[in-house]
């Protein structure tokens, strides 16, 4: 079978571009590139997490490493001169050249962290990659106010908040262990009840309480790393006793009125009345025998004996 041939102007038409080709892969040789098989871990507190950051390509043996926290706006150095540093010393070490393990994860591990890797035999001699690490927090008991006696028709408000857990939990209420929906309306179970469930916030709204939405209530918090349950309580839904109010008020008017007949009744027979005289505002003392007065309007009374002679 004869082989064809290229036309004579076929290698010079090509040949630009053969040039490029080889010189492209004489500037990435020996350039350092990094990839990671995973750049959004996520682990739960407590357990373990690789952080990883993996050399595709250097010619360099023994490149620097670095790791960088970057946390509120602040960088820590987390590996550093060859051994771990900062709150991770003791907590994490280093897999093979780059990746990172870090043992015992708290919820303050959850930032960004950076791979450095500095080759200085290549062309190329720095490369880096960010690793974005989620720590989850289980949820502890939350916090339940449940309103203890509330009338027929009144309104009433279930309260449920946990502040430990990430991300932040779902609430969800139950009554006599049977779970409420977000919206009575939604369920003919509960055609009876008119309430609202807020599953962000913890809140259940009653509009108008019946008879039926007496019972043991909890809450339970959950999200991705678990959940958590309050102790039941008891709301107790009453009938109000018109009546009854009407009468006790009537009852306390009457004693009231009967009071005030009393004191109208004792002022007008004058037992309120001082008795003492008040006509008489000057009273002269006793004038012993024998002794003649004369009174002037000057000097009131003085004594005048027989002896006195004008």
């Amino acid at each position: 079978m004869a082989l064809r041939r290229r036309p004579a102007g076929w290698l010079r038409a090509r040949l630009p571009g053969l040039v490029l080709l080889l010189l492209l892969r004489g500037c990435l040789t020996g350039a350092v590139n990094l990839k990671s098989s995973n750049r959004t871990p996520v682990v739960q507190e407590f357990e373990s997490v690789e952080l990883s950051c993996i050399i595709t390509d250097s010619q360099t043996t023994d490149p620097r490493i670095e790791w960088k926290k970057i946390q509120d706006d602040q960088t820590t150095y987390v590996f550093f001169d060859n051994r771990i540093q900062g709150d991770l010393a003791g907590r994490a070490e280093l897999l093979g050249k780059t990746s990172l393990r870090i043992w015992n994860v708290t919820r303050t591990d959850s930032a960004l962290y950076r791979c450095e890797v500095v080759a200085r035999n290549d062309r190329k001699e720095i490369d880096e990659i960010v690793i974005e690490l989620t720590v989850q927090v289980k949820p502890v008991s939350p916090v339940c106010r449940v309103p203890k006696a509330v009338p027929v028709g009144k309104t009433a408000t279930l309260h449920c908040q946990e502040s430990e857990g990430y991300p932040r939990p779902h609430y969800s209420w139950y009554r006599n262990d049977v779970p409420l929906p977000t919206d009575s309306r939604a369920n003919p179970r509960f055609r009876n009840s008119s309430f609202l469930l807020n599953s962000e916030t913890g809140t259940l709204v009653f509009s108008a309480v019946h008879k039926e939405d007496s019972g043991q209530y909890y809450c339970i918090a959950s999200n991705d790393a678990g959940s958590a349950r309050c102790e039941e309580q008891q709301m107790e839904v009453y009938d109000l006793n018109v009546g009854g109010i009407v009468g006790g008020i009537l009852v306390v008017l009457a004693v009231l009125a009967l009071i005030t007949v009393g004191i109208c009744c004792a002022y007008r027979r004058g037992y309120f009345v001082n008795n003492k005289q008040n006509g008489e505002s000057y009273k002269s003392p006793g004038k012993p025998d024998g002794v003649n007065y004369i009174r002037t309007d000057e000097e009131g009374d003085f004594r005048h004996k027989s002896s006195f002679v004008i």
